[in-house]
């Protein structure tokens, strides 16, 4: 039984340490392909957080420097930020969008999809604003864990290719800005329920799957 136990405990470590680094390194290899290429994309889609406390947390930081340090060097033109106020009453694309302003990005280069409240729907919403602003050459640049995951989903619903361009920690750990100071009441909803109350555990689950996007008769999206 203790040898059992010991095993177990010792696949679940090499699991969870596989489950980091398999991302890590596959945008270390992305991010080289990127600087051998050197694409410009129309536009890069950077998913949403929750903003609470008041201030920006690791992760949306992280996010933002890494979609302002894409725009400033060059490798896109314009970024959308994108998330509805899911589990806090500020839009996320929103409060991103001011962040990345104060950071230097024009405020005519950046896009905002206030409707998704899953990362799949972060996606799609993105490639229809994509559409609508005639956007041909999108990526994603989110965390390469977030980008890891939704892999198959780019690869199965949008019959023309989203790039992905996961952040790479390298880099945005040498960018020192600081905190910006924003006016966070831009961003206020003051017609927001939470998630948590609007949507019951199964229906956030098939939300997060992208099971409540309707893709029509052939499950997949037209080109850009």
């Amino acid at each position: 039984m203790k040898k059992s136990v010991f095993f177990s405990s010792i696949l679940l470590l090499f699991l969870a340490q596989m489950s980091c680094t398999i991302p890590l390194k596959r945008a270390q290899k992305l991010f080289a392909k990127l600087e051998i290429e050197k694409p410009i994309y129309d536009a890069i889609i950077v998913p949403g957080t929750p903003f609470q406390n008041g201030q920006w947390d690791s992760i949306m930081k992280a996010r933002v420097l890494w979609s302002v340090y894409l725009y400033k060097n060059h490798y896109t033109q314009n970024i959308i930020f994108s998330g509805a106020s899911v589990y806090s009453p500020f839009y996320e694309s929103k409060i991103m969008g001011l962040y990345a302003q104060e950071l230097g990005v024009q405020p005519s280069h950046i896009f905002y999809d206030t409707l998704a409240k899953h990362s799949t729907e972060n996606v799609y919403y993105s490639y229809i604003l994509s559409k609508k602003n005639h956007f041909k050459k999108i990526a994603l640049a989110t965390d390469p864990f977030q980008s890891y995951l939704l892999t198959s989903f780019l690869r199965r619903r949008f019959a023309s290719p989203i790039a992905q361009v996961p952040i790479n920690f390298n880099i945005i750990r040498n960018i020192n800005m600081g905190t910006p100071n924003i006016d966070s009441m831009k961003a206020f909803n003051p017609h927001f329920v939470s998630i948590l109350n609007a949507e019951n555990a199964f229906k956030r689950f098939k939300g997060t799957l992208g099971k409540q996007i309707y893709y029509g008769a052939d499950g997949k999206l037209g080109r850009l």
